[in-house]
């Protein structure tokens, strides 16, 4: 169970994870070794996973953010089929879904004719896959985190 002081901290790390310890225990008017404490005790339970650094995908020559709704043959081949879109390093997420896709993946490339070439030769090349819908992102006018 997290409590209001431990929520402050995590909200205050989704905004600079770098901040020290040191930093957070003067604004939140604790000891640093109590900031220290609360967070190795959300790193044990699982609250926090990890710290990444933010990368600017434009910036980087990713210029095509899609969303791929995937319609599976069978429920079955879910497993297989997951574990062959894990391989793809353009697949950034992937979720198993209700509704009219089994699976709906966000992909990153850097080019249209990359996105083609990744649908037909790799995406669609899976036999387990009956059908695709690709969606092409315009822009992200909204990105965030869940609030603690």
């Amino acid at each position: 169970m997290i409590d209001d002081l431990d929520k402050q901290i995590l909200t205050a790390l989704q905004q600079n994870a770098r901040r020290s310890y040191a930093d957070l225990a003067k604004q939140f008017r604790v000891s640093p070794a109590t900031v220290h404490v609360r967070v190795e005790k959300m790193r044990q339970q699982g609250v926090i996973t990890g710290t990444v650094a933010t990368l600017d995908s434009r910036k980087l020559g990713y210029d095509v953010t899609c969303f791929i709704g995937i319609i599976l043959k069978s429920a079955g081949d879910y497993p297989a089929t997951l574990a062959r879109l894990e391989q793809l390093p353009e697949v950034l997420e992937a979720y198993y879904t209700t509704g009219q896709y089994s699976i709906f993946v966000k992909i990153m490339v850097r080019s249209i004719d990359e996105l083609q070439q990744l649908l037909i030769s790799k995406i669609q090349a899976i036999d387990a896959i009956q059908s695709t819908e690709t969606l092409i992102s315009l822009q992200q006018p909204i990105q965030r985190q869940i609030t603690p």
